[in-house]
């Protein structure tokens, strides 16, 4: 009984000693968590910034309408030697001469080509809205799979702790009746090692609360470590919408308004590639001078203007059937997009039917599995006496106490996989459900 005797003493130092590994971590609320996550993940940033180059793209395209403008200028000085009647002669002209000039160019018709460009360069901003909006939920999915590991782990610690002081009173329990003659050696060895089983399942718990602090962490780009607010552990999250009304919302989520706005894109490009065979019309305007002086004085003085204006039509008769290879690929392209798109609907109403199935069956069996830790307790408490009053034997007990830490184990198990499901749901549709 030494050893029984020895660990009987060491269990109340250790349940004094074990301190929530959540202490020293900055509890954090999940809205504040996701909103640092989106300002800082790099995902996220990348789309922040795929959006700001496609509206470059759409100020650019409307750029196309309005003439081109150019200026120069230039200044000369000539001296030296020259060669005249077969002798060398100092250069006996004005040595300095300068020019200055002034051009536009402006396209006048163009069959339409910037018109659908600009048409594609909006669709394209459009389709970069959605994606970054995508994006944005996925990452708020990432970080609350990731807060919602840590309210897991928290569960698992406090079921865990409850799971170490039930096994601790047994041991106690059941020395004592060794003591008395009541019990067998056997009760007291097998109590010791549901203590040790207890021990060992509190500080797995608590190192998964370690690491998943240090994971939401990182998914928040913050230096200090963070951890769940505790007045969340026992929220799940309720949908009050129906199927249809899910569905619905599905069908304007960013996955599907990113392929729409793709396959706008395509059909512009591909209108956009039969402007080539039409001709072109532009139009170009020019303000040239030109004067010499005996000093450097950049021109100052009077300088006679030249001025052209210029009307062009171009019309590519045949280019080595180049056209007909652009407007090829460019048809492909929107067949392909609009593939995509059919697609993107059917696997929005697919991973609709998994995420809101997956939520109703967790929310399910949270509510059975409380019935059940409830049943499991009572059951539990009822074995405790009938075992102190010799009308059971301690593996009845045991079986009891076993089937409890289960049934805490599925119940924490169905809340993570309730707040996950509520979470993919929100991120397929692109909004909150509160």
């Amino acid at each position: 009984m030494t050893r029984v005797s020895l660990f009987l003493i060491a269990v109340p130092f250790a349940l004094a000693a074990q301190q929530p590994a959540g202490d020293g971590a900055r509890p954090i609320p999940l809205d504040e968590a996701v909103r640092l996550a989106q300002r800082n993940n790099p995902a996220a940033v990348t789309a922040r910034n795929a959006l700001r180059t496609t509206s470059a793209a759409v100020r650019s395209a409307y750029g196309q309408y309005l003439p081109s403008l150019s200026a120069n200028g230039s200044g000369s000085r000539q001296g030296g030697e020259t060669f005249f009647q077969g002798k060398l002669v100092p250069y006996s002209g004005v040595p300095w001469s300068y020019s200055r000039g002034l051009s536009t160019n402006l396209e006048l018709f163009d069959g339409g080509r910037r018109w659908y460009n600009l048409k594609s360069a909006q669709a394209n901003v459009d389709a970069a809205d959605a994606s970054e909006t995508s994006q944005l939920y996925n990452v708020a999915l990432q970080v609350k799979q990731q807060y919602f590991a840590v309210l897991a782990a928290r569960e698992s610690e406090s079921a865990a702790r409850r799971q170490l002081e039930q096994a601790a009173e047994q041991l106690k329990s059941s020395t004592a009746k060794v003591h008395a003659g009541a019990a067998t050696k056997s009760d007291s060895l097998r109590s010791a090692i549901q203590v040790g089983n207890a021990r060992l399942a509190l500080l797995t718990a608590q190192n998964n609360l370690r690491v998943a602090n240090a994971a939401l962490s990182r998914l928040i780009g913050s230096t200090d470590v963070v951890t769940a607010t505790p007045a969340d552990t026992a929220e799940m999250g309720r949908i009050v919408l129906d199927s249809a009304a899910l569905n619905a919302l599905a069908m304007q989520g960013p996955t599907v308004r990113s392929a729409e706005a793709a396959l706008v894109s395509a059909q512009a490009a591909r209108r956009a590639s039969r402007t080539p065979y039409l001709p072109t019309v532009s139009s170009s305007y020019s303000l040239s001078g030109n004067n010499t002086a005996e000093t450097f004085d950049f021109g100052s003085g009077r300088i006679p203007k030249q001025t052209s204006f210029r009307l062009t039509l171009s019309w590519t008769l045949f280019n080595n059937f180049t056209r007909e290879e652009n407007l090829m690929r460019s048809t492909v392209a929107e067949d392909n997009a609009m593939a995509a798109l059919r697609d993107a609907k059917l696997a929005q109403q697919q991973s609709l039917v998994q995420y809101f199935g997956a939520f109703r069956t967790a929310e399910q069996r949270v509510a059975i599995q409380l019935a059940t830790v409830d049943a499991a307790e009572e059951d539990l408490r009822v074995q405790q006496q009938r075992y102190a009053l010799g009308a059971s034997v301690l593996l009845d007990l045991l079986t009891s106490q076993t089937t409890l830490d289960q049934a805490r184990a599925a119940l924490i198990q169905a809340r993570y996989d309730a707040r996950i499901a509520k979470a993919q749901v929100e991120a397929l549709i692109g909004r909150d459900l509160k």
